[in-house]
């Protein structure tokens, strides 16, 4: 079993910029893809970016790319997700999932975060 965790959220004006950081608990982080997934208000989760286990290949949203990276530093057990240029359509809880292979899709992902709330003001 994997435990996860992430910080770093808070309240940000449109066009400022947040780091999120997770961490993850056991000595086999390195072995897993890690993802970063959001759900705002009213909406289903969606998928935000994904990283595989050796930060050779990585994905995002359409709506992300550009702005969001997705990095990870395996020997402190940690994934980052650094966000420029926010807007307020990206408030919204902030999850950090881990599992295996790579996927974009949440039901692949075994171990989930207790998330982050990230709030974009105009």
């Amino acid at each position: 079993q994997v435990q996860v965790a992430e910080s770093g959220g808070g309240l940000v004006q449109a066009g400022g910029s947040l780091r999120l950081s997770c961490t993850a608990s056991g000595r086999t982080f390195s072995s897993y893809a890690m993802g970063w997934f959001r759900q705002a208000p009213g909406k289903e989760r969606e998928f935000v970016a994904a990283i595989s286990w050796n930060g050779g290949s990585t994905y995002y949203a359409d709506s992300v790319k550009g702005r969001f990276t997705i990095s990870r530093d395996n020997a402190k057990n940690t994934v980052y997700l650094q966000m420029n240029s926010l807007k307020p359509v990206d408030t919204a809880v902030y999850y950090c999932a881990a599992g295996w292979p790579l996927a974009t899709r949440s039901d692949k992902y075994n171990y989930w975060g207790q998330g982050t709330q990230v709030t974009v003001s105009s």
